[in-house]
């Protein structure tokens, strides 16, 4: 099996970027971090994503009573390719006091498209 430890680090600073956008609620940072179109499965609903998809108001409350940020806990490989990255994650939602919200599991696939790493599809569990 090829070494593929550059595209490995490639697709997990894409999402480190994808959090840090996230978590800034900075709709256009966060956008920068996606292969267009991109696929969200969650709540039992497939979302395909175009740009300008994503508004301020993602921010409101359907992330749970007080949100305030989230964090990683898991980062897995799961394969890795030249062009793309699967990951097992698992992310945690929190309140301002550190108080959580709930945790996540999730499948994330990072493409390279024209030399830009990039989310091309996730599926979560959460709402």
């Amino acid at each position: 099996m090829s070494d593929h430890t550059d595209s490995i680090n490639a697709a997990m600073k894409c999402l480190d970027d994808f959090m840090a956008a996230f978590n800034a609620r900075d709709v256009v940072a966060f956008e920068a971090t996606f292969n267009f179109p991109s696929v969200r499965l969650a709540s039992n609903t497939l979302t395909i994503i175009e740009p300008g998809h994503h508004k301020p108001s993602m921010f409101d409350n359907s992330l749970g009573e007080g949100w305030h940020h989230s964090a990683w806990d898991r980062r897995e490989v799961i394969h890795a390719g030249r062009e793309k990255v699967h990951f097992d994650t698992r992310f945690t939602r929190y309140r301002a006091d550190g108080s959580v919200i709930g945790h996540y599991d999730s499948i994330y696939v990072v493409t390279n498209e024209n030399g830009h790493w990039g989310i091309k599809a996730r599926s979560s569990f959460a709402p």
